[in-house]
């Protein structure tokens, strides 16, 4: 197993554990995108990733992720397959009731995250990479 590989199988664990809290697995100029859903965008920098990742899941509750695959695209990048779980703050709905399987997409270098894309369609993350699963 490569060193992405275990790098990103070390971040998910944390979100599957519902710890969204570390940064360490990020270089310090991170480009974190939102490729879809509903309030698409990139922040750059630790500072912007977490402000924004922060936004993101204050409108849930009960957050983790449950990881399904991981797959090593080639030598800086790793796609992460999983589903999202947590209950809606306003509406009480399931996330994984409402919609896809998501995807996260990883760059890494040095050890460190520069890249990361974010999918809550999974299909489109799997579209936009030329894949097919």
């Amino acid at each position: 197993m490569s060193a992405n590989l275990d790098l990103a199988r070390s971040i998910v664990a944390a979100w599957e554990r519902g710890d969204f809290s570390s940064t360490e697995w990020a270089d310090p100029g991170i480009e974190f995108v939102y490729a879809d859903g509903p309030s698409p965008g990139s922040f750059r920098g630790v500072a912007n990733m977490s402000k924004s990742w922060r936004e993101f899941l204050g409108n849930w509750r009960d957050v983790h992720a449950e990881a399904e695959e991981f797959l090593e695209l080639d030598d800086e990048r790793v796609l992460v397959l999983f589903r999202q779980h947590g209950r809606g703050r306003t509406s009480g709905l399931e996330v994984a009731e409402t919609g896809p399987r998501a995807a996260n997409l990883f760059h890494v270098r040095d050890g460190k995250v520069t890249r990361a894309v974010l999918y809550l369609d999974r299909d489109r993350a799997l579209a936009d990479l030329g894949l097919e699963l």
